[in-house]
């Protein structure tokens, strides 16, 4: 087996506990680090079959995360959920949530084709997709729903950026402090934004452009389809002012507003994906995984 960068090597038991989940005749032939994820390491595993081709497996292995069992439980449950569904998601191949094979919580899953797209070219054709593969989501009604939703920010923990308008604030955090309005409960991806969905854009260019893949589902749960679009939305704003509203018109959300950041939060769980520091919530479920490529 060969390894294209240090970061791409995989521990020994994890390596057998792999092995032990091919199919006969095959085996892991390289690794490849892939980028994106922020608390998990993901890795590409080609895998040598019988016929003389290969296939691609992605590895996702918790290192030192709070809750990593809870996490990799909820997204093992999640791609068996979406089998068949027509939503593209991986599929699940082995989990070892309490690493009690592998060195650490590790779960293995099938490889999608695409890349994600983080650029302004073709971002107007980019956003309808979004769109349209997030109402096929709340569309999903599996025999077993998975949790209901938690709330990722409360009224206490909230804390004003400098120079922002205070009496916008003031209201938002009015809001949050009050019960959850009555809602329609839809099968929610939890953390739904362009770092977590795959793409095809190859020619004739960023007009042709398909998804091919949304991953990250250890967020899974059941609410009201508005968490969804918010998210999407900031991130969406992030990367490029005045996008927020365009997903927004085409959902017409009730009640959509940004998530506000939590204490300390500098944007690791999703509100600025960029940064690396993660709010209380971030840091006791994980934060964001990343996605395949």
């Amino acid at each position: 087996m060969t390894n294209h960068d240090e970061a791409a090597a995989v521990r020994p038991l994890t390596l057998a506990w792999v092995s032990r989940h091919l199919k006969a005749g095959e085996r892991i032939v390289s690794t490849e680090a892939l980028h994106g994820g922020i608390t998990a390491d993901m890795r590409r595993l080609t895998i040598g079959t019988r016929d003389g081709g290969t296939r691609d497996l992605v590895l996702r292995t918790f290192v030192n995360v709070e809750h990593a069992e809870d996490c990799l439980n909820r997204e093992a449950g999640a791609l068996t959920l979406l089998t068949g569904t027509g939503v593209p998601a991986p599929g699940l191949v082995a989990v070892d949530p309490t690493a009690a094979h592998c060195e650490y919580p590790s779960l293995l899953m099938t490889h999608l084709a695409g890349r994600t797209v983080l650029d302004d070219e073709g971002l107007e054709t980019r956003v309808p997709l979004l769109a349209r593969q997030l109402v096929a989501i709340h569309a999903l009604r599996p025999a077993e729903r998975p949790r209901e939703y938690v709330a990722w920010t409360t009224a206490d923990t909230v804390v004003t950026p400098k120079g922002a308008d205070a009496a916008a604030w003031a209201a938002a955090i009015d809001v949050i402090r009050k019960p959850a309005p009555p809602y329609e409960g839809r099968f929610l991806h939890r953390d739904f934004q362009p770092g977590n969905v795959l793409f095809d854009v190859s020619p004739p260019g960023p007009a042709g452009a398909r998804i091919t893949g949304v991953v990250d589902w250890a967020a899974t749960s059941w609410g009201p389809a508005d968490l969804d679009v918010a998210h999407c939305s900031t991130n969406l704003a992030l990367l490029r002012r005045g996008v927020c509203g365009s997903l927004r018109r085409m959902r017409r959300p009730a009640g959509c507003w940004p998530r506000p950041r939590a204490s300390g939060c500098t944007g690791g769980c999703g509100t600025g994906w960029r940064s690396r520091r993660k709010c209380s919530w971030c840091r006791s479920h994980g934060g964001r995984q990343g996605g395949q490529s």
